[in-house]
């Protein structure tokens, strides 16, 4: 069972759950990631509109995607909903579910190689990499894109950070992801064109590490596209805003204009 460090979830979070009871006024559902904690969802939070049966939309077993509406842990109580997820939510925590299942076997399989179970390589190190990656298997990613160097403050154990390397390196194929942003440069010099050039060429060099390309388009004066591919969402957005910083400071130092524009993800 994949394990996180909190005891409790924090409102609004996305939870793998298993539904153990049904009765007419709403459902018990076990958080598969909190040790079994239970919530409840009530009836009005399990389907959008009204419910005349509530078997029609949950059975005991079934396995759901919930937000935490509210937790209160002095009386044990944890509020969850169901219709408030939305499809593209829940294919999001089913894939990250997946991967996270993949990198615990990865810890454990680290774990062995030191003659240590599961339980210590949480204690030890797993925890500590949830908290600097966000999860396990975005840290065993990131290790591979970027080498055992990115743990060296993380543990004086360093039999753990040549273990997880060792392993990172050998199972791990990594991901990439894309984002496009847009970003008007203007530069009324003579030589404006060239700036410009240069502005973007400065953007480039600030992606020559990470595992990062970024890539410009012209869309059309003042416009130019830029293409994003990092190893994670977070990587390519921090990119692609320093990109667009540094070409705009390049174009604004000869009496030019710029603007950046994110696009949201999906569009």
């Amino acid at each position: 069972m994949v394990r996180r460090k909190s005891e409790w979830p924090t409102e609004d979070e996305l939870v793998l759950c298993t539904v153990t009871k049904v009765f007419p006024q709403g459902a018990f559902a076990k958080l598969d990631e909190y040790d079994g904690k239970e919530g409840m969802v009530h009836i009005s939070e399990v389907a959008s509109g009204w419910v005349k049966n509530i078997r029609d939309f949950v059975r005991e077993g079934q396995k759901v995607v919930c937000k935490i509406l509210a937790v209160n842990p002095r009386k044990g109580q944890i509020d969850l909903s169901i219709r408030r997820v939305k499809d593209s939510q829940r294919r999001w925590k089913a894939q990250q579910w997946k991967r996270e299942q993949r990198a615990e076997k990865l810890l454990e399989l680290v774990a062995g190689r030191l003659g240590k179970d599961l339980d210590a390589a949480y204690e030890e190190i797993g925890f500590a990499l949830q908290d600097r990656f966000g999860d396990l298997y975005s840290a065993f990613e990131s290790v591979a894109v970027k080498g055992k160097e990115i743990l060296a403050d993380l543990t004086t154990d360093k039999r753990w950070i040549d273990a997880i390397s060792e392993i990172a390196v050998s199972t791990i194929e990594p991901s990439t992801v894309e984002v496009v942003g847009y970003v008007d440069l203007s530069c009324p010099a003579p030589n404006g064109v060239e700036v410009i050039k240069s502005a973007m060429l400065s953007a480039l060099d600030s992606a020559k590490s990470n595992g990062v390309n970024i890539e410009f388009y012209y869309v059309g004066s003042p416009r130019y596209r830029i293409k994003v591919t990092a190893p994670s969402y977070k990587v390519a957005e921090g990119a692609m805003q320093k990109a667009a910083e540094i070409a705009i400071a390049v174009v604004k130092k000869t009496g030019g204009k710029g603007e950046f524009h994110a696009v949201p993800k999906g569009e």
